[in-house]
């Protein structure tokens, strides 16, 4: 079977992000992955017939411990993983209450500035969301 014939791997995620509780400025949060040893905004596969939306809030939720209040939907992001087109949908999403504890899937979680956010995300595809995540705030 050829790569095109591959099904797409349905995922999503949020960029979640909360008013720092010190000084009030927006951070935003990313997760560490140890298996892949990345920093990513928390983001997972869908399970079979799940709305993306609902899909992308399980997984701030499983991710982080937060519940979280979703906003604009962001750019949809698609790139191969592992020889196999991925589709990632996300949204802006405000942290809402909860509390991380860490797993074998995530490992750690940082809140940081949007500019510290970029530098820490492991794929540049990733930095993008951070713009556009500033770009829904500053419009809504």
């Amino acid at each position: 079977m050829t790569d095109a014939k591959e099904p797409t791997v349905q995922a999503a995620g949020c960029v979640l992000w909360r008013r720092s509780p010190i000084a009030g400025e927006l951070e935003i949060c990313l997760v560490h992955r140890p298996k892949y040893d990345d920093w990513s905004h928390p983001k997972g596969k869908l399970k079979r017939g799940e709305d993306p939306l609902a899909g992308a809030l399980r997984e701030v939720a499983e991710e982080t411990g937060r519940s979280a209040l979703p906003g604009a939907e962001l750019p949809t992001l698609r790139y191969l993983a592992n020889g196999r087109p991925k589709e990632v949908r996300y949204w802006a999403a405000e942290a809402g209450p909860g509390t991380f504890t860490p797993s074998t899937e995530v490992d750690r979680l940082l809140w940081l500035s949007p500019t510290a956010a970029r530098v820490r995300l492991t794929q540049p595809r990733d930095r993008d969301l951070v713009d556009a995540l500033l770009d829904s705030l500053h419009t809504t």
